[in-house]
């Protein structure tokens, strides 16, 4: 079964609009690069990571679906799935990444190896090809994954069977184990090693748990604009949109209890080699923005998010997803901008072009995704259930 033609002219609009937007962000980048090749390719890092953070965080939560079930995954699975779909565009867009280490990190250039003992103890893992080795390994994997979760589904949609829904299950489990391995190793090549001489256990936990809140924010937030269509208007009840704001709530005050605990292990240790971190993000205006990240990525979203009304509301909860979307950003600015300047506080219009430029290409890629595979997967066993369910919450 289709999609409604309506909400297929709908998706193609805004995925041309998309187009356009991606090509002339990235092209205004482009110029700049042109005569600021350092700034470019920082206000690219921090595009690159955090719309990476979607598909990437929506295989994992479409995993943990997998697993688990529930009517929370259904209401978004097919956006997951989509959004896993661009995992070659990402790959793609990863390429300036790997043109710009050298204006990148430290480590690329031998005199600053040389001059530095830590360096040098770190250039057996820190070392240009081994970086592209392991940049290369992490997107065949996911590619990998994606694959097989996709196939199996479509194949599942396709005839009933439960041997596919089993075989979805049987790879979600150490797909997520997967996941976790490399996005460990890729949070700290991609982010971690722009200072290298700084290290934090909990660091590339707390970057999957905010991959994770980013794809749920993204989700519930594109749920709005899917919602009315059929089949998928049948179990968008206030059941499952309460399932789905619990799960918001959750990953927010995970992702705030990790970031607090990384913050109050290293600042009452304060050791020269952790506690420069978070010196470079408390001064020169970037503590203004640490603050907002605090009052609008965790506290009022944890405030709204206990509210039953607000949770049950598709209106009221798809707006505080795409705001709590909007500080993931943020946040992401804040983790990597200081480690270049953290003198003073300073958004250059590459960063909002990049971002504007690289989200363009990747929400066009999302979309055209989308529009391939009905809004619900039909022959699924458990559908039935989920509806009857659905309709029982609505009453």
């Amino acid at each position: 079964m289709s999609q409604p033609a309506a909400t297929v002219a709908r998706v193609d609009r805004v995925q041309r609009q998309s187009i356009i937007v991606g090509v002339i962000g990235l092209a205004l980048c482009a110029i700049g690069g042109f005569f600021n090749p350092a700034q470019f390719f920082r206000s690219y890092l921090v595009a690159f990571l955090f719309w990476s953070g979607l598909p990437l965080g929506c295989l994992a939560v479409l995993m943990l679906h997998h697993l688990v079930g529930g009517g929370w995954g259904f209401l978004i699975r097919r956006l997951l799935e989509a959004a896993t779909r661009t995992m070659p565009i990402v790959a793609i867009l990863f390429v300036p990444i790997l043109l710009g280490v050298p204006h990148l990190y430290i480590w690329a250039h031998p005199e600053a190896v040389a001059a530095d003992p830590l360096l040098q103890h770190k250039r057996v893992y820190l070392n240009v090809p081994s970086f592209v080795a392991r940049a290369v390994a992490y997107f065949v994997i996911w590619i990998a994954i994606t694959h097989f979760l996709n196939r199996w589904s479509a194949e599942a949609d396709d005839t009933g069977a439960a041997s596919f829904t089993r075989r979805l299950y049987a790879l979600s489990g150490p797909g997520l184990v997967v996941y976790a391995l490399t996005m460990s190793f890729a949070s700290l090549d991609w982010v971690m090693s722009i200072e290298p001489d700084w290290f934090s256990t909990i660091y590339s936990a707390l970057f999957m748990v905010g991959q994770v809140l980013s794809a749920l924010a993204f989700a519930t937030a594109m749920l709005m604009f899917i919602a009315f269509a059929e089949p998928l208007s049948e179990i968008v009840s206030p059941r499952y949109l309460n399932d789905l704001g619990n799960m918001l709530l959750t990953f927010v005050i995970l992702w705030a209890y990790m970031a607090f605990s990384q913050f109050l292990i290293i600042w009452s240790g304060n050791l020269t080699d952790e506690i420069g971190w978070y010196l470079h993000r408390v001064r020169g205006g970037w503590q203004w923005v640490a603050a907002g990240v605090l009052a609008f990525h965790f506290a009022l979203p944890f405030l709204l998010l206990l509210s039953r009304e607000i949770k049950r509301n598709l209106r009221s909860l798809s707006l505080l997803a795409a705001a709590l979307l909007f500080m993931r950003l943020i946040d992401m600015v804040w983790n990597v901008d200081p480690a270049f300047d953290a003198a003073r506080f300073r958004l250059h219009w590459m960063d909002w072009m990049a971002s504007l430029g690289v989200g363009g290409i990747w929400t066009a890629a999302f979309l055209s995704q989308l529009k391939r595979r009905p809004l619900l997967p039909l022959h699924d066993p458990e559908l039935p259930e989920i509806l009857a369910r659905a309709a029982e919450g609505a009453t």
